[in-house]
């Protein structure tokens, strides 16, 4: 009989299992690849996301501004209007026909005050102001009461400085002063058509310099909203002239209009007249001043003849 001689098991194949493994073993590392590769695109795109909105935040200054009305760049040779709905604050006071604000809204003009005759202001207040300040980051100087910011407190320029202040101001300081002044008061009667006549200088009026000081006490806090309306009852039209650049001189210290559809931005440049009506129709604050000095002037107008202020004029006696 013949004996049937069995074949050899068969025996796997070493390399093929190899192959198998490591194929397998590469699948996986690519699929990790895939997640993890996915995984830094999004943190790439998250930061990409993060880096844009610091950017469009640092870039405002405020978050909350959603327009810049007029810019510091600009030149607005004619009177800028927006109007608004006028409120109801001038219902508690006595109107008077022909000046009461019954068409409200702000204005920004570029030509009624030259830029030389801005700068002469400026330096009007720098020699007052150099007689004393505030020890925080808003002083004021006010020709009319003679106020003067001096530490935590106020002193009246005149009595305390006596005749030492012809040295200080010219009858020149003050004729400059008295013609800006009319010009204003000319441009806000023409943009609002109202009697000239009717409208009056009120107080306070004042020159103001603001910088980035720590406040030193509430009077140091300008940035606050606020009405003026509400504040002195006798605004009817306020006009602040600016005697310094945004973005040159200073930085921060824009004016922002307080709307309920977003706020609205003011960029001062040296000779810009922003003036417009007083009540609550045109809430407002000033940014805070985050580098430099930020010089300005203040002045306001009444409808009501009792509330009326005269200019100032040299020689000025104790008021």
């Amino acid at each position: 009989m013949t004996v049937q001689r069995r074949g050899n098991p068969k025996v796997p194949d070493a390399n093929g299992i190899e192959k198998k493994i490591k194929r397998g073993n590469a699948l996986r590392q690519a699929s990790a690849w895939r997640g993890s590769r996915s995984s830094l695109l999004m943190l790439l795109a998250l930061a990409v996301i993060l880096c844009t909105l610091t950017w469009l935040y640092l870039a405002s200054g405020d978050p909350y501004i959603t327009a810049t009305l007029v810019r510091q760049s600009e030149v607005v040779l004619q009177p800028k209007v927006y109007t608004v709905q006028c409120s109801e604050d001038y219902d508690n006071y006595q109107r008077y026909p022909g000046c009461t604000p019954q068409t409200c809204g702000r204005a920004f003009v570029d030509n009624t005050v030259t830029r030389e005759e801005a700068m002469s202001l400026r330096r009007l207040a720098e020699r007052g102001m150099a007689l004393a300040g505030s020890d925080g980051g808003a002083s004021i100087l006010d020709l009319h009461s003679g106020a003067l910011s001096m530490g935590k407190q106020f002193v009246n320029i005149y009595r305390y400085f006596g005749e030492e202040i012809s040295d200080v101001f010219s009858e020149k300081d003050f004729s400059l002063y008295r013609e800006v002044r009319g010009r204003i008061q000319a441009v806000i009667a023409k943009t609002f058509e109202l009697d000239p006549s009717l409208l009056y200088l009120t107080k306070p009026t004042f020159f103001s310099r603001i910088n980035s000081t720590e406040a030193k006490t509430q009077h140091d806090e300008y940035w606050h909203p606020h009405i003026d309306k509400v504040t002195y009852g006798s605004f009817d039209y306020t006009s602040l002239l600016y005697l310094s650049d945004y973005g040159t001189d200073f930085t921060g210290g824009r004016f922002i209009f307080m709307d309920s559809n977003g706020n609205h931005t003011v960029e001062p440049r040296a000779g810009r007249v922003s003036f417009f009506s007083s009540g609550s129709e045109n809430l407002h604050r000033v940014e805070q001043v985050s580098w430099g000095t930020r010089y300005a002037i203040t002045v306001s107008f009444t409808c009501d003849p009792a509330h009326a202020i005269a200019d100032p004029t040299m020689p000025v006696t104790s008021v």
